[in-house]
């Protein structure tokens, strides 16, 4: 049987693995503190290889990962590796290879990848409609966080269980995203028990940059902080907020009935000041919403959809879930968790890559599904992705070329 039409030299990992830079990710091992300390053989690329290989084949567990590679063990000279890791190996350098230089891996390939990223980002559409990309958006950025239950009392957690009534831990993943690029540009991980502001107080974005986030971001003293660096915010506004109406315009359509209320406000914090502006926007098949942020200029309309656009952090969040084991851990250690979170990032952020570069349509989880389908299979992906039926339209070709069978005796 003849080979097939997209058939390579290199398995699809590899392909992915050319993503990465071999020599600056054994520099940024060696510069991190304690992540060579007493190695031998398994340096920190190959513990991202192996643990890359986990996260892409969907493995839920050290046996299934140790199981996994020896049965790829006569490929594994392609993925750079000149040994097959046992589990406990790999269990021991969870616990002890700082999660620092998975988090130093992923801020590398972000700046290298960021430009293409925000390039080859697909038009905005919404409802079936291409709309035409804003000034403001090109600085868009998105601020969320998300609780990643574990099962165990091992970071702390919030709540009990519905159920049992058990305590369990939890970690939280606190983002920043930037809109045009679609990944996660800042990242902290911390217990579940700290406050979604928490990652606002850290964050200094750059002049001009808009700012979107729900309102567990509220805080009247970062908001003026904000205000003084020159970053827009747009944020849900509570109920419970205490301001001074200082202007207020309500709009009315042709028919009588209010569109919105446009205010501007005033809060006091005790010697702290800080001026704002208030919309209230009225639908007819919803309840109406109350935004605020700091920026007098932007339209009704802009407002609203700064405010809609800040989906895609949760959209990114619902991918991440979805796509990645992030529901069982390889190890039992706060070390070991945060390894596999970085390693489920720095995937996304691979496969975004790869998706971005086939020129066809093609949904995220169908690409990730592929990947991990074919993952040690000797065919160009991309081509693949972009012409799938072309092995098997070859495949008729050649048998249309066929000469007709010749008639016997008895036809």
């Amino acid at each position: 049987m003849s080979k097939d039409s997209h058939f390579t030299g290199q398995p699809v990992y590899s392909q992915v693995l050319k993503l990465l830079d071999k020599e600056k990710i054994l520099q940024i091992s060696r510069e991190t503190k304690g992540s060579e300390a007493y190695v031998k053989r398994f340096d920190g690329y190959q513990h991202l290889v192996v643990m890359l290989f986990g996260i892409l084949k969907h493995f839920d567990s050290l046996r299934e990962l140790e199981i996994g590679m020896k049965a790829e063990a006569h490929k594994l000279g392609h993925l750079g590796m000149d040994y097959l890791v046992r589990r406990s190996t790999l269990a021991e350098a969870n616990i002890r290879r700082p999660q620092e230089f998975f988090a130093s891996v992923y801020a590398y390939l972000l700046e290298k990848y960021a430009k293409f990223l925000a390039y080859s980002r697909p038009p905005k559409s919404y409802k079936g409609q291409t709309h035409e990309t804003k000034d403001w958006e090109k600085l868009l950025y998105m601020m969320d966080s998300t609780t990643i239950t574990l099962f165990d009392n091992i970071l702390k957690g919030v709540g009990r269980h519905p159920k049992s009534g058990k305590k369990k831990g939890g970690m939280k993943v606190h983002t920043v995203m930037k809109y045009h690029v679609g990944v996660p540009m800042v990242v902290q991980l911390t217990s579940a028990a700290k406050h979604d502001h928490y990652l606002l107080k850290e964050v200094h974005l750059p002049k001009d940059s808009t700012l979107a986030m729900d309102r567990g971001y509220v805080d009247i003293a970062q908001f003026q902080r904000l205000t003084e660096e020159g970053v827009c915010y747009v944020t849900k506004m509570k109920k419970n907020l205490k301001y001074e109406v200082l202007e207020s315009v309500t709009y009315v359509n042709a028919e009588g009935l209010v569109t919105h209320i446009d205010q501007k406000v005033r809060f006091t914090r005790g010697e702290l000041i800080h001026e704002a502006r208030r919309v209230e926007i009225f639908y007819e098949s919803k309840k109406p919403v109350v935004l605020l942020t700091n920026n007098f200029d932007f339209t009704v309309e802009d407002i609203a959809e700064i405010y809609r656009l800040r989906w895609a952090i949760e959209s990114l969040y619902k991918q991440l879930k979805q796509n990645f084991p992030l529901h069982f851990f390889y190890g039992d250690s706060v070390n070991a968790i945060q390894i596999q979170t970085w390693v489920v990032l720095i995937a996304n952020l691979l496969i975004t890559v790869l998706s971005r570069s086939i020129k066809r349509h093609c949904a995220f989880s169908q690409v990730v599904t592929m990947v991990r389908l074919t993952l040690m299979y000797y065919i160009n992906f991309v081509a693949f992705m972009e012409n799938p039926e072309k092995t098997w339209n070859d495949l008729l070709a050649k048998e249309m070329q066929k000469a007709p069978p010749e008639p016997s005796l008895f036809d």
